[in-house]
C-alpha cells in the first residue's frame, strides 16, 4: 500500500508550479512547453496545475512575473548592498547571474522578450523590460547609454546560457564566455560545474 502524498499548502504549490514552469518554459519556449511536463516535473498532476493557473499562457505570465520579480530583487540588493569603493555594474552582473541557479529563470525571460507580437504577453513583456531598464536608470543611477550596454550584455548573458555555450567545449566558446562574464566567469563555472 502506498503511501498518502503530503499535501503542499496552496503558497507552496504554487511555488513548485512556477519553479518547474521556468525550467520546462526555459528549455522548450513557451509554444513547445507543454503543462504535463510542467506537472511532472512539480510532482503534481497536470490537472492541478491548470486548475491553479487556468491556461498555459495564465502560466506563463505568471512565471515570467516570478522571474522579473526575482531579477528586480536580486537587482535592488545589489545596489543597496554596494558601497562607495564597489562597482555597483559588478555586482549587478554577478547577481543577474546568479539568478541562472533557478535553472531556466534567465532563458524564460529572453522567451518572454520575444514574444512582444503576442497580444496578451507583449504588453507584460515590454513592462518588464522598463521595469528592468528603470531600476538601471533611476536607482543604479546609470546614463541611457550605460544601461543599454548592461541590458545588451543581460540578453547575451541569456543567450548563452539558452545555447548552453558555458557547457561547450570550443576555444572561441570560452573566449566568448570570458569576455562576456569577465570577473564572474568563475561563478559561471561553479553553477555549471564547468
Amino acid at each position: 500500500m502506498s503511501t498518502p502524498r503530503k499535501r503542499l499548502p496552496a503558497a507552496e504549490r504554487r511555488e513548485s508550479i512556477l519553479a518547474a514552469a521556468a525550467e520546462v518554459f526555459g528549455e522548450y519556449g513557451y509554444s513547445a512547453a507543454r503543462t504535463d511536463a510542467i506537472a511532472q516535473l512539480a510532482g503534481i498532476s497536470q490537472a492541478l496545475v491548470i486548475r491553479s493557473f487556468g491556461s498555459k499562457e495564465a502560466l506563463f505570465i505568471a512565471t515570467a512575473e516570478r522571474v522579473v520579480d526575482h531579477v528586480a530583487e536580486a537587482f535592488h540588493a545589489a545596489i543597496a548592498g554596494a558601497d562607495e569603493r564597489e562597482r555597483v555594474e559588478s555586482r549587478l552582473g554577478a547577481a543577474y547571474v546568479r539568478l541562472a541557479e533557478d535553472r531556466g529563470a534567465l532563458v524564460t525571460l529572453l522567451h518572454l522578450f520575444t514574444l512582444g507580437h503576442h497580444p496578451t504577453i507583449g504588453p507584460i513583456a515590454r513592462e518588464s523590460f522598463l521595469r528592468i531598464y528603470t531600476i538601471l536608470r533611476e536607482e543604479a543611477g546609470f546614463s541611457a547609454d550605460r544601461a543599454t550596454t548592461f541590458l545588451a550584455t543581460g540578453m547575451l548573458v541569456s543567450t548563452i546560457f539558452g545555447l548552453r555555450l558555458q557547457s561547450q567545449d570550443h576555444p572561441l566558446a570560452a573566449e566568448l564566455l570570458q569576455a562576456t562574464f569577465r570577473e564572474n566567469t568563475g561563478l559561471v563555472s561553479d553553477l555549471f560545474g564547468g
